[in-house]
């Protein structure tokens, strides 16, 4: 029988195929969704490809940290990494996803709140785990505040998120003009045939306003990454975008290492 960390068990598999189903076919509108809702339903693999590519960033393995999940979603990352032996606290803005996850790992702390406010004490994590959520809050700079703020001095804030001038836009997973204008953008979704209500919940930033925020906390930036600078993107137009990512340094996603 597979574990609950390498597929959803029933019945809260329908629950989490649903969850899915909402957020690739109707928020996003993405055309193979069904293919993407089977991933996250037998998700080992994704999810120990994300928990390898955080201990490759933080330079340890994960097993006796305590670790907070900011962003969890319905619980794959919080349950991969439970398995490798972390002491995980998930937390989302999404009380759906938060009740998903809770079910997932009923003997983990769980909490429905927002990345800006942490209802959590001061110093409590030896790593702080952000994957694809610094777009979506309001305050990005508040947010960084409050993930170091949670982390203990010499521990490790773990951030990625969708880079501004980046040629792919990895929600809707669609090819991107860099730094496309928010009309414009809505006009090109729209022409593919897209929904764009989803557009305004984004706020891609860049490695330079990640490093700001980070030292406004009072927190110093250890690493970054581009682990995914060379993901083939555009087709046949390939070679201009990793010509272009080649001669102005940017990667498709900011990804980096922070301390306090």
């Amino acid at each position: 029988m597979p574990s609950m960390s390498s597929r959803v068990a029933e019945p809260l598999a329908e629950r989490v195929a649903a969850y899915y189903t909402r957020y690739y076919r109707d928020t996003l509108g993405i055309p193979g969704w069904r293919d993407i809702v089977d991933v996250r339903l037998d998700d080992a693999v994704y999810e120990r490809q994300r928990l390898a590519q955080l201990e490759r960033a933080i330079g340890r393995g994960v097993r006796g940290a305590r670790l907070l999940n900011v962003g969890c979603g319905a619980g794959g990352f919080s349950a991969c990494a439970t398995a490798a032996g972390a002491d995980v606290c998930s937390i989302d803005a999404s009380a759906e996803a938060v009740e998903l996850t809770a079910e997932r790992l009923p003997r983990h702390p769980v909490a429905v709140a927002v990345a800006e406010a942490l209802p959590l004490a001061a110093a409590a994590f030896d790593v702080v785990y952000c994957f694809s959520t610094l777009e979506h809050v309001d305050d990005r700079g508040r947010a960084v505040r409050e993930m170091l703020r949670v982390l203990r001095p010499g521990g490790a804030l773990y951030m990625h998120t969708p880079h501004r001038f980046a040629c792919f836009e990895g929600h809707y997973k669609v090819f991107w003009l860099p730094g496309l204008p928010r009309p414009l953008a809505r006009a090109y979704l729209a022409l593919r045939g897209r929904p764009t209500a989803f557009l305004a919940t984004l706020r891609p930033t860049t490695v330079a306003e990640c490093r700001r925020f980070v030292e406004a906390a009072g927190g110093r930036v250890v690493r970054v990454l581009a682990d995914d600078a060379h993901r083939r993107t555009g087709g046949p137009l390939w070679p201009l975008v990793r010509a272009y990512y080649r001669a102005t340094g940017v990667s498709p996603y900011v990804e980096m290492v922070a301390t306090r």
